[in-house]
């Protein structure tokens, strides 16, 4: 019972903070992360411990698989080079840097200091995208930004686990079997992430349920990560292929019914473990220092430096690739504004923790692993180091920056593709009159329905300098006003029992949708 009392407790904290985060505009991981340090830090406070099972089965795979589901295909095909770099290049010259920062500066042997350096080489997608989805960035700054995070994290694990092997093994390990895991780990991870997706594509073809759909979706990532881990390739690269694959077609999938439910599900799970995730390495940092012996009472200082060293090496690593690029597309002076954005984007999170608690207690030949504690809190410490500092300074550095998309812009685009789609729905309309393909009155309907939406878009591209003042302004803010009156009339009517609950919830729906719409236009 106290188990569950603890989960529910986490549940509610992490919900409240995070509601307050969206509220005032602030962070929500770094914020969350604050206000686990904060409760821990509390009289009375049980110690809490995190079991890499909870992170790396339970959380792990729908937060990985959400994220490489946003990933658009058009705009990772433009992206590829630079992220190809990142997420290989750099996640090995971070792990050689951090891992020989710690041989030289902290007490941890160089294998265990090559461990921590694969741990921290990469950035974390759940971090990347639970910060990224406040920030207005353009297309392709984000799908680098969300791409890099997806697939240097499968490279940082896979690194992760040859590091690991050399640290644990009883007799040397040579570098060539190294390589071979490694390619092991990635290729296998890639085919059944893959074979995954090619399963789950033919059931989603052949159904039209919606609970079935949304069973399947759930399942999907979990599906993908125990078959790769038990054929003992990467549980994470499975994850990050099946989302990517399977996001790219997903419009061809369902219908929208099917997607506005599985948006509405997927989206409380996704909030719901992000929240309760980042409590947890807050909550869980000060057991974790409480462990560690008397000769790591410089770990405050050791945290500094190799976060330090994480950032310092991502600039290096991104102005002259960023320089090197520009100079390939042709231009003469270099923008330093995306780079400086990318390189502060490198926020540690979740994927590090579990990597960290997945270490074995003892070696192969049985002798205790006693440098264990002490990684896990150089990176718990690593991680709400780069969150608290690069998470609530990043949406300024964006800002100074001047790439934020304005909202002007996105609304532009938005109402341009909206009066295109009415065009194209009246030109389909003309070609069907001419055919005497429906009854006039049934044409006569839908062209009265595309020609208002058409005004519509047009009204509003019309009235961007005042959008107070627009028609389709005032049209919205009536349409809400009328909608609030049906609202109370049909509780009315249910109140004098004039009309069922099924009929009352149908059409409450029904408005609801449309206030929706309302919202969305």
């Amino acid at each position: 019972m106290r188990s569950v009392g603890t989960v529910l407790f986490l549940v509610v904290l992490a919900t409240l903070v995070a509601t307050g985060a969206r509220r005032w505009r602030i962070p929500a991981p770094s914020l969350l992360v604050v206000a686990g340090l904060a409760v821990a830090m509390l009289p009375g406070t049980p110690a809490i411990h995190i079991t890499p099972e909870i992170i790396g089965l339970v959380v792990l795979p729908p937060l990985l698989y959400a994220s490489a589901e946003d990933v658009s295909w058009r705009e990772l095909r433009a992206v590829w080079k630079p992220v190809s770099v990142l997420a290989v290049g750099l996640v090995l010259a971070s792990a050689a840097v951090v891992g020989f920062v710690a041989s030289v500066l902290t007490p941890l042997s160089w294998r265990m200091a090559l461990v921590l350096g694969a741990i921290l080489a990469s950035t974390d997608p759940v971090a990347v995208t639970a910060l990224g989805r406040r920030l207005a960035l353009p297309p392709k700054v984000q799908t680098t930004v969300q791409a890099e995070s997806l697939f240097n994290d499968a490279t940082s694990l896979v690194l992760f686990r040859v590091a690991v092997s050399i640290a644990i093994a009883a007799s040397a390990v040579s570098w060539g079997d190294a390589g071979s895991e490694f390619a092991l780990l990635a290729g296998g991870g890639t085919l059944i992430g893959g074979a995954v997706a090619g399963v789950v594509v033919l059931i989603r073809r052949r159904t039209e349920d919606p609970v079935l759909e949304t069973v399947v979706a759930l399942v999907t990532p979990y599906a993908a990560y125990v078959l790769a881990e038990a054929a003992h390739t990467s549980g994470v690269t499975s994850v990050v292929v099946a989302g990517v694959v399977l996001g790219g077609r997903s419009d061809r999938l369902t219908s929208a019914r099917i997607r506005l439910q599985l948006h509405a599900v997927y989206g409380t799970v996704v909030f719901i473990l992000e929240s309760v995730v980042f409590s947890l390495i807050g909550l869980s940092l000060p057991g974790l220092i409480r462990e560690l012996g008397d000769g790591s009472r410089l770990w405050p200082l050791y945290a500094l430096a190799l976060a330090g060293t994480l950032i310092a090496v991502r600039m290096l690593w991104i102005f002259p690739l960023s320089a090197l690029l520009q100079r390939q597309g042709g231009r003469r002076k270099t923008d330093w504004r995306v780079p400086a954005v990318l390189s502060w984007a490198g926020t540690r999170g979740v994927m590090p923790l579990a990597a960290a608690l997945s270490i074995p207690v003892a070696a192969a030949d049985g002798t205790p692993l006693h440098e264990r504690p002490l990684v896990l809190v150089l990176t718990s410490s690593v991680v709400v180091v780069t969150l608290v500092v690069q998470g609530f300074s990043l949406a300024p550095v964006v800002r100074r920056s001047g790439i934020a998309l304005e909202p002007d812009h996105t609304e532009r685009e938005e109402t341009g593709a909206r009066l295109s789609l009415a065009e194209a729905g009246l030109r389909r309309l003309d070609e069907l009159s001419a055919l005497d393909a429906a009854p006039d009155v049934v044409l006569d309907r839908l062209r009265r329905a595309l020609t208002a939406r058409k005004e519509h878009a047009l009204d509003r591209l019309a009235d961007t300098d005042d959008p107070a003042e627009s028609a389709d302004h005032v049209y919205r803010q009536l349409r809400r006003d009328l909608i609030l009156e049906e609202t109370a009339e049909l509780q009315r009517l249910y109140d004098d029992d004039r009309i069922s609950d099924t009929t009352r919830r149908h059409l409450q729906r029904s408005l609801d949708l449309e206030e929706a719409r309302l919202a969305d236009t």
